[in-house]
């Protein structure tokens, strides 16, 4: 096998030996075989012949020959995708009613995609192996929509709708932003414009730039391949993705293939990257923090192919050196950078007005722009026999492996977990302490199940000691017992990175930890995996991936010491805003509520939990059967005392239930009846939205019984902003005259637990004082003087506490 590059002279010869070689070197239409690629194409066929995964030189490059009909296929129908309604698989120009009166389409990052994808599946045809892909550019989805309807690489409800003749083919390019909407309201195509569940193969929408470079690294397990498309604007900017030297490990990570599509502009405007210096410093970047970068010509499919192929070469390699003592973690992690310009293959490659629409005019109705689209679009067509032998080659070389539609990171399901055996107890306690032990027996009792934990800060501060303990740390030179080389807690200052560590990990076992006011900085991965979640729940192919929580801590209501930034309750509220089927945001008051609700987070397949849960010591509350109980109902019955027209108190959160607690006294003291209920679930009690989270939803039953309609004076206290949580909750807060919400009013600042809930208006005695209002008494009716005068703000607050 041949170690080094060979010369010209030396490709000069072996095309005058190797006919196919000289064929393919000649390039198809745009694609043009630089003399770097065609040495790189020698040493890759010459390997993978001895390696005998081909049975001859040729047969590679009459693969590669194919490849390059594909690829221009492929442009071809990305550009058609944009601009037009229907195609002409005999290259006759379209007419202006040919073309679309409202054309869409980010197509000239797609049209780079274009030979980055198409290069991907050359190689998993010429070695015989489905590595996985992902795309952090979900937006250039048209690019592997495209090629996959070519190749037939397609889910059933595609594979019926767009076939590679004609008819399949304009009804592709018609649907493509037609914005066409079945009668439930969904999407009425199973196409979009983005990386969504009909997309064969996608893992993951890519409409947030910037996540898949802080996943990637996370998502294979040992024994697979993934290929990570990235985009050079969020590659530079999301300085995250720097840290995956760090983290990666042969002994629990797969094969990861970092490739960026260096085309050197944003939507309107050229990247750092779009020029030489800018480029030569990232790649330095890169080297400083652990990548091996390796640049080649983006514009040419054969490129990518023996680019990949020759990463996973480098890394073979610096494993066997690790293996032999001669290198240590971090290993240098092959990194590809791919030079080309946006919109490659197409009129105004290399302009701003390639990121959308590159044509200066609407072809439906500009002479011009018809002219100039008609003539790039003749530099690509490939005749239909010739596509079809291309189409052949690679159909020939698909022996049994699995379709890059059923990638293994596509089809996701592990094995539910054994659950470990639960500690209840009635003492006083962290709740954060039964996640702490549930953790750590849960990993020891399924090891098959690769663990992780997101952790941004303060694992220990966050009553976490004993995960802290078990999986440590992981970095690469450990400086106390804390920290391992093979720890399974990512932590880094960066909450989208930690949170993109276990949003990846859908193989295995996950556990998330922050300050519940830092959790909003991840709000923007956690919604991408819901909506993506939901959607594949839609199409009926639901995501395998073992549920987790994401648990909100040191939170708004315990948080005074470190001001008032640290005092934020958005992150549940905004999760509560996702649809229940997909989260669920959970209020546990105390260890037993805790416990109760990890076994079902745990086992559930494709769904989230956020947990607000106190670290601080709290009451025990709930035994366990009360904490099962309200872990199935999400609601239940504290106390009450009969009488005629009760009040129903309403808790939501710990320490609302503690002030609810004291409230319900002193109406007990006055004779007045009351109903107090605990409502750790607020989602399941909210009016469903469709029929996915009507499955979620509490019964109308079960809602009566916990919020008897007779029962129309209501005092909600909430851990909430109590707009919000009145706004999710009218079902069960119906009548706003006769229904009063408290909680968060946005007051904040150095202050203790009655200081703040003082503050907010949030303590008993507001309770109390609602109470009176509604019932029509004046607050010393159920207050002392002083305590009155204190709600005005005319006392000692301190008589409250």
């Amino acid at each position: 096998m041949p170690q080094l590059l060979p010369s010209a002279e030396e490709l000069q010869a072996h095309a005058l030996a190797e006919p196919a070689f000289a064929e393919w070197a000649a390039g198809c239409g745009p694609l043009e075989h630089r003399p770097a690629t065609q040495a790189a194409v020698f040493r890759l066929a010459h390997r993978l012949v001895q390696a005998g995964q081909q049975p001859d030189l040729g047969s590679v490059y009459r693969l590669l020959q194919a490849l390059d009909r594909l690829t221009c296929a492929g442009l071809w129908l990305v550009a058609h995708m944009t601009y037009a309604r229907r195609v002409r698989l005999d290259g006759t120009p379209l007419l202006a009613e040919d073309f679309k009166a409202r054309p869409e389409g980010h197509t000239g990052g797609a049209l780079n995609m274009v030979p980055a994808y198409a290069g991907y599946l050359a190689l998993n045809a010429l070695s015989g192996q489905t590595r996985g892909w992902t795309m952090g550019q979900g937006h250039c989805v048209a690019a592997i929509e495209a090629l996959n309807v070519l190749l037939g690489n397609l889910h059933p409800e595609q594979a019926a709708r767009y076939g590679g003749d004609e008819a399949g083919l304009s009804r592709l390019v018609a649907d493509f932003y037609s914005y066409a909407q079945a009668p439930d309201g969904l999407p009425g195509v199973p196409l979009g414009s983005h990386v969504n569940p009909h997309t064969a193969g996608g893992i993951a929408e890519g409409g947030y730039l910037g996540f898949a470079e802080l996943q990637y690294a996370h998502q294979p397990l040992p024994g697979e391949t993934l290929v990570a498309f990235l985009s050079d604007g969020a590659a530079e900017e999301q300085r995250g993705s720097d840290w995956m030297p760090r983290w990666w490990r042969a002994e629990d990570c797969g094969v990861a293939l970092p490739v960026m599509i260096a085309n050197g502009r944003r939507i309107e405007q050229r990247t750092e990257l779009g020029t030489a210096e800018g480029l030569a410093g990232f790649a330095e970047h890169l080297r400083r923090c652990g990548f091996d970068p390796l640049h080649f010509d983006g514009r040419d499919p054969a490129a990518f192919v023996c680019t990949l192929h020759e990463m996973e070469q480098h890394l073979a390699h610096r494993l066997a050196e690790l293996a032999r003592g001669i290198l240590q973690y971090p290993l240098p992690i092959p990194y590809a950078i791919a030079e080309t310009v946006k919109g490659f293959g197409f009129y105004g490659a290399g302009e701003n007005a390639a990121h959308n629409l590159p044509l200066p005019g609407n072809p439906h109705l500009d002479a011009e722009a018809r002219r100039l689209f008609n003539a790039s679009a003749a530099a690509l067509w490939v005749a239909p026999d010739q596509l079809q032998q291309a189409l052949d080659r690679f159909a020939a070389l698909r022996g049994g492996r699995p379709l890059e539609r059923d990638h293994a990171l596509a089809v996701r399901h592990p094995a539910l977990p054994r659950m470990p055996e639960l500690h209840f107890h009635g003492q006083a306690c962290s709740p954060m302490s039964a996640i702490d032990r549930f953790f750590v027996d849960l990993v020891a009792a399924n090891p098959q199940l690769r663990p992780r934990v997101g952790n941004p800060d303060e694992l220990a501060s966050n009553r976490l000691g004993g995960v802290l303990q078990a999986l440590k740390h992981r970095v690469c030179t450990p400086e106390n017992d804390s920290e391992a080389l093979d720890g399974a807690i990512i932590t880094a200052l960066n909450e989208e990175a930690v949170v993109s560590a276990c949003l990846a990990n859908q193989g295995g076992l996950n556990l998330l930890a922050s300050y519940e006011a830092f959790c909003v900085k991840m709000l923007g991965a956690v919604r991408q995996t819901l909506i993506f979640s939901r959607q594949q729940q839609e199409v009926g192919r639901p995501a395998g991936w073992l549920g987790w929580p994401l648990v909100a801590t040191s939170h708004t209501w315990e948080n005074g010491k470190n001001q008032h930034s640290h005092q934020d309750p958005s992150f549940c509220e905004a999760l509560l805003g996702e649809m229940s089927d997909g989260i669920r945001v959970l209020f546990p008051a105390d260890h037993n509520s805790t416990l109760a609700l990890l076994p079902q987070i745990y086992q559930s397949r494709g769904r989230l939990a956020c947990l607000v849960v106190p670290k601080r010591e709290r009451p025990a509350v709930f035994d366990a059967e009360q904490a099962r109980q309200l872990a199935d109902d999400g609601a239940i019955l504290v106390a009450e005392r009969d009488g005629k027209e009760p009040l129903l108190l309403i808790a939501n959160g710990s320490y609302q239930l503690t002030e609810m607690l004291r409230a319900a006294r002193r109406l007990e003291a006055a004779a007045c009846a009351y109903r107090l209920i605990y409502l750790q679930e607020p989602g399941r009690f909210r009016a469903p939205r469709d029929l996915l989270e009507q499955q979620a939803s509490a019964d109308e039953a079960l809602r009566e019984r916990l919020f008897p309609a007779a029962l129309r004076r209501r005092v909600l206290l909430t851990h909430m902003r109590p707009e919000v949580a009145r706004g999710h909750l009218w079902p069960i807060l119906p009548d706003a005259g006769q229904c009063v919400a408290l909680g968060y009013r946005n007051r904040g600042g150095t202050l203790d637990e009655a200081g703040m809930l003082f503050a907010n208006r949030a303590c008993w005695g507001n309770v109390v004082a609602a109470c009176a209002r509604l019932l029509d008494v004046p607050r010393t009716a159920l207050l002392t003087a002083e305590e009155a005068a204190a709600l005005a703000g005319k006392g000692d607050s301190a008589i409250l506490r």
